[in-house]
């Protein structure tokens, strides 16, 4: 499966636009609804029938995958522009920080003005950190990656070890230790338990109220929100660095001999799937307990996600057809995947927010996947239709202008011909 540098650039794209397509089935919970429903249907949005069925299709397939598949791109991404820096006779790491400082700016702003589940501040700081592997080979990029996953199994045992602690922490014969437990197992609770009625109350107020409330409560929660890439940094690192492998081994662009996706593709899903479905079994059985919920989730699952990251950019690759029409497509929602990530939280956070059409809170969980469909259907039309007559999507070109200190060509020289 050779295939030129022209092609093996549109391979990235089209593993970036099904990533930046997936990545929606998860982070529309994030919009929609309050925060724990993300990881316990027993919060909200229901957790019988379809709703149930929706949550364990996208907990075993989706969840962290399409987020991880993302990652991977963007280290590959990152030690492109870096080696055509050094191609070109730049400096590799003015232009790398350079794009990732404006980077980590966007993410502030994307943060504070419009949804909480920003990635980009946490890429831009990672990102920043794996500059320093930019050298490294393949075998050294797939060692320190491996270490970092296991690194953040281990940082992701705090959370059942903590909820198992506080639990037997609210019996403290000292009652102040028993209150201050009680209020930590409670926040807890809030987010990946079945929240009381008063905050499930607070945050569909929140929600459905004013922008400059929803501004004001990130902005208090800034500190909170920005601490985080140091509870899932570790993972974010080791999958830059095995999208970086990715790119120097060929796997990424499409290089391997179609046999070899094929075994890393059954590989990748016999050891996923099966592990993921245990897991849901467990939480079903449980009822979606809190110490079963914050172990099933958080530790157990982070281990089987790389081989199902790399199991579905096998698959993708081995069903992507150079000149087809989806294929196209995606390839072009991959190019725009920056303005399509953007634009996605313009759009949904004005359907579900109080200032906008103010759905929040009021669609089931299954409810949720025909404004996905639709999402992914506008972003399958513009992107294509955008890139026939520009150059760059319209936050791909402001990043790039930014991180260069010049403005950037935008129309295609066919239009500023005609």
């Amino acid at each position: 499966m050779a295939t030129t540098q022209a092609d093996r650039i549109a391979t990235l794209d089209t593993l970036r636009g099904v990533a930046v397509l997936g990545i929606l089935m998860m982070n529309i919970i994030g919009f929609a609804m309050p925060d724990a429903a993300y990881l316990n249907p027993r919060a909200y949005g229901g957790d019988q029938g379809i709703d149930l069925a929706v949550y364990l299709l996208n907990f075993v397939l989706i969840d962290g995958k399409m987020r991880g598949l993302f990652s991977f791109l963007f280290g590959a991404s990152m030690l492109l522009v870096i080696d055509r820096a050094v191609a070109k006779g730049e400096s590799p790491a003015r232009v790398h920080f350079a794009r990732m400082a404006w980077l980590f700016v966007f993410g502030i702003a994307h943060l504070l003005l419009l949804w909480w589940g920003d990635i980009l501040n946490q890429y831009a700081v990672i990102g920043a950190i794996a500059y320093a592997f930019r050298k490294a080979s393949v075998k050294s990029l797939l060692t320190t990656g491996v270490l970092l996953v296991a690194l953040e199994c281990v940082i992701l045992t705090i959370m059942p070890l903590g909820v198992m602690a506080l639990l037997a922490g609210v019996h403290d014969a000292n009652p102040a230790r028993a209150a201050e437990n009680a209020r930590s197992l409670r926040a807890f609770i809030d987010t990946m338990g079945v929240p009381s009625p008063a905050h499930i109350a607070t945050e569909l107020v929140l929600h459905r109220g004013s922008w400059t409330g929803l501004v004001a409560e990130r902005w208090s929660e800034l500190g909170r929100s920005l601490s985080a890439i140091w509870f899932v940094g570790a993972e974010t690192l080791g999958y830059m660095l095995f999208g970086m492998a990715g790119l120097r081994s060929g796997m990424l662009t499409g290089a391997w001999p179609r046999p070899r996706y094929r075994r890393w593709m059954l590989v990748g899903f016999g050891i996923g799937i099966p592990g993921y479905a245990l897991l849901a079994w467990w939480l079903v059985k449980s009822d979606f307990e809190l110490v079963v919920v914050a172990a099933a989730v958080m530790p157990l699952a982070a281990p089987l996600r790389p081989p199902m990251i790399v199991a579905w950019a096998c698959l993708i690759l081995l069903l992507a057809r150079p000149g087809g029409a989806l294929t196209e497509r995606l390839a072009a929602a991959g190019r725009m995947a920056f303005t399509n990530y953007l634009a996605t939280s313009i759009v949904l956070t004005t359907l579900f927010y109080g200032y906008g059409l103010g759905w929040y809170g009021t669609l089931s969980r299954a409810q949720l996947y025909p404004v996905v469909a639709a999402m992914w259907a506008a972003m399958l039309l513009w992107s294509p239709l955008w890139l026939s007559r520009f150059r760059y999507g319209p936050f791909e070109w402001l990043w790039r202008s930014l991180a260069r200190f010049e403005l950037q060509p935008m129309r295609l020289a066919a239009n500023r011909i005609a």
